[in-house]
């Protein structure tokens, strides 16, 4: 008996449930790290898996992992989106840090949130290059080599990078503390 198919790619639904569950949060931390709006990182990463659906026939296992596959799409997506929004910079990282329900103090909270919005300071400083790579490392939890494929950088670039840039980050928020 054949198993039911999923879109024109011929998926199976089996295999796209556990391709969607497994990457589904890493995808959408990648966009919400890459976009301000929580309503557009959902509407991306449900476009990233429509792409996945139609696109999945042409997936070849040789060339690369199936992480580099989805993350391509999804990077390839959200350029999509900033052309079609006629922007030329991306918008300052957000959502960095997931809110999590803590019964905490208000002055807690107060200095939480100062946190917060100093790291997007920082982070907005970095290269566009810099904060897509930070994104992908952080946000998507790639590996280097996996990062690479997407960039088509070398791994040992895409490494020099991340090294410059948290340093760039630290150096930043440091600043803060001292200033």
């Amino acid at each position: 008996m054949d198993r039911p198919s999923v879109g024109n790619a011929g998926v199976s639904r089996d295999k796209f449930i556990e391709l969607y569950e497994q990457y589904l949060p890493r995808v959408f931390r990648y966009m919400t790290y890459r976009v301000s709006d929580k309503c557009v990182a959902e509407d991306l990463t449900s476009e990233v898996f429509e792409k996945v659906i139609d696109k999945f026939a042409s997936y070849k296992p040789g060339k690369s992992s199936i992480s580099t596959w989805l993350f391509t799409i999804a990077r390839n997506t959200l350029i999509d989106h900033y052309r079609k929004a006629e922007r030329k910079k991306t918008v300052p990282l957000e959502n960095i840090v997931e809110m999590q329900e803590t019964k905490s103090s208000p002055e807690e909270e107060y200095e939480r949130q100062e946190e917060q919005q100093r790291l997007k300071v920082c982070l907005a400083a970095l290269s566009v290059q810099e904060q897509e790579i930070v994104s992908l490392k952080f946000g998507s939890e790639l590996n280097n080599r996996q990062i690479a494929g997407v960039m088509g950088l070398s791994e040992t670039n895409i490494g020099t990078i991340l090294y410059r840039s948290i340093r760039k980050l630290r150096d930043c928020f440091g600043g803060w503390q001292n200033g």
